[in-house]
């Protein structure tokens, strides 16, 4: 058997025809959502009766030998080619952590199983688009991390210096070093209880202008740093939906060129026998004539 090509458009034998058509498709589709299901009701063993969790047990370990069948007909059609995508690689190693043997020693591993329900991020279409504009996007998003860690280093080495000199256990516990003031500060770039967890306290440590100078933290590393994230995704989505777009119309294209192409091929071939037959009649006239 021929090695498979990784192109969904052609196909080498009838077992890849089998693997790339959208039956099997579907049905490890089907298979990720009831495992997910099913590992979320795993979460609460403790309270099912035992005869419906080891049914969901076992159904589990058929799903993780169905996906280990899958990678092995994979494995078989394409051979090396399989590793040539980082999907195909993401799908192994998720099987592969799958299969590891039940244990205190590979407990960390087993809950990984989990990972499985992630396969759905390259085989929905709609899923795999989206993840592929996030994973373009990381480099401009590295470059925001920098600027966002050099922001918080800046703001932790002040609030050190302003407020980690204090009696108050609270507040030394805040900004009483360079990794606290950072935390703290993350803190408060969140926002998530800023006011009267962080900045209450400093205030009613003798500071009555901190206020100013956390709220100008909140502006630049909260509303203005961290939205250039929704900037860069919302413009990799963008980039994304118009080399879909550019793609669908230059098969659109295709189709056109090779429909006129044939009507054009047709008419010609029309024109070449309506002349012969035109110059048959005038040969047969010049005989009469004769």
């Amino acid at each position: 058997m021929k090695q498979g090509t990784l192109d969904l458009e052609t196909s080498n034998s009838a077992l890849e025809t089998a693997i790339e058509g959208s039956v099997f498709r579907n049905f490890i589709t089907t298979l990720i959502i009831v495992n997910a299901i099913i590992l979320g009701v795993l979460t609460y063993e403790r309270s099912l009766p035992g005869g419906f969790v080891s049914s969901l047990s076992w159904f589990d370990q058929a799903v993780t030998f169905i996906f280990a069948v899958e990678i092995a007909l994979k494995l078989f059609v394409y051979r090396l080619n399989f590793f040539r995508q980082g999907w195909n690689w993401f799908d192994f190693l998720v099987v592969g952590i799958s299969l590891i043997p039940g244990g205190a020693a590979f407990s960390v591993l087993r809950a990984m199983r989990v990972l499985r329900v992630l396969r759905l991020l390259h085989i929905v279409p709609m899923m795999r688009r989206i993840t592929e504009a996030l994973l373009n996007a990381l480099p401009g998003m590295g470059a925001i991390l920098a600027v966002l860690a050099l922001l918080t280093y800046v703001g932790a080495v002040m609030a050190t210096n302003m407020y980690g000199n204090t009696d108050n256990p609270e507040v030394l516990e805040l900004f009483g070093d360079l990794p606290s003031s950072a935390y703290s500060l993350f803190q408060v770039m969140t926002m998530d209880g800023w006011r009267f967890e962080v900045v209450q306290k400093v205030v009613d440590d003798g500071h009555p202008f901190a206020p100013i100078f956390f709220l100008l933290f909140i502006f630049v590393a909260s509303f203005a740093v961290l939205n250039l994230f929704i900037a860069l995704i919302v413009d990799a989505l963008a980039e994304e939906q118009r080399a879909a777009t550019d793609e669908h119309l230059e098969e659109i294209e295709e189709e056109m060129d090779e429909e006129f192409g044939s009507a054009d091929k047709e008419r010609d071939q029309i024109i070449e026998m309506l002349t012969d037959l035109k110059n048959e009649i005038a040969a047969l006239k010049a005989e009469k004539s004769d």
